[in-house]
């Protein structure tokens, strides 16, 4: 599926202005077609996979205890 830069920055929660810099910088990759760029949503696909992973990785972290230190000495 093809957006428009418009469409694009909504998706991705982030500026016009900063979708056009990353496509001229070839950090995202689109077509233009005379008038406008057009962006393919696929390419977007693992980013958002990698960031669920990475979201629940750091999840189950915080959820792990702390472990009490062995080499804590009660000094009574």
């Amino acid at each position: 599926m093809y957006m428009t830069v418009s469409e694009t920055a909504t998706f991705l929660s982030m500026p016009e202005e900063q979708v056009n810099r990353y496509i001229l910088e070839g950090r995202i990759r689109a077509v233009h077609d005379g008038t406008q760029y057009l962006i393919n949503t696929s390419q977007f696909d693992s980013h958002f996979r990698q960031m669920e992973i990475a979201r629940l990785e750091l999840e189950e972290w915080r959820a792990t205890p702390i472990p009490d230190d062995v080499d804590v000495k009660d000094e009574d």
